[in-house]
């Protein structure tokens, strides 16, 4: 897919591999919405970019807010033609440690951003791609997941961290 004058979505933009997808997108003639809680980050990269980037306050794992996000994006670029998500944490933690057991809300906040808000962005955001006239290889769209080694090998104390990784390779397939 070519990325000259496509529309873009980058969750977990406004840092690490969401920042530079959000700058080479750029480079190569995209325009980008960045989706991001770190607002700081996120309207300072967009300022620094330019009138090719939005930064859009998100918390991908809220149904409104994500929705709001993509109206936004559709307000300022008409459509949407990418989503690469690279929103994620990787909150550590033994199953049992000194303290006790892992927290059941450390275990869920993990597979909230990694797993669901990723399922959340693709499927609202889908919603938009159909709308598109398909290109000259019949694309109307494309999504890019970030999974991680770690939902193959596995990582002590990332027991959260490696299912939300699995669930994103696994989810990923059958969606395509």
């Amino acid at each position: 897919m070519k990325i000259k004058d496509y529309i873009a979505i980058v969750t977990g933009g406004a840092s690490g591999l969401g920042e530079a997808c959000v700058r080479k997108l750029v480079s190569e003639g995209g325009k980008v919405a960045i989706f991001d809680f770190a607002r700081e980050k996120g309207e300072n990269l967009a300022a620094e970019l330019g009138p090719k980037v939005i930064f859009a306050y998100t918390d991908i794992t809220q149904d409104e807010s994500t929705k709001n996000a993509i109206d936004k994006t559709m307000s300022a670029f008409g459509a949407l033609n990418i989503v690469i998500n690279c929103a994620g944490v990787a909150d550590s933690g033994k199953i049992l440690s000194k303290k006790g057991p892992l927290p059941l809300s450390a275990f869920n906040r993990v597979i909230q951003i990694n797993l669901v808000g990723t399922f959340n962005v693709m499927r609202l955001a889908i919603e938009q791609m159909v709308k598109n006239e398909p290109n000259a290889e019949g694309e109307r769209g494309v999504v890019i997941n970030t999974a991680s080694v770690a939902a193959f090998d596995g990582q002590v104390g990332q027991p959260a961290y490696s299912a939300s990784k699995a669930g994103v390779v696994g989810m990923t397939l059958p969606l395509a």
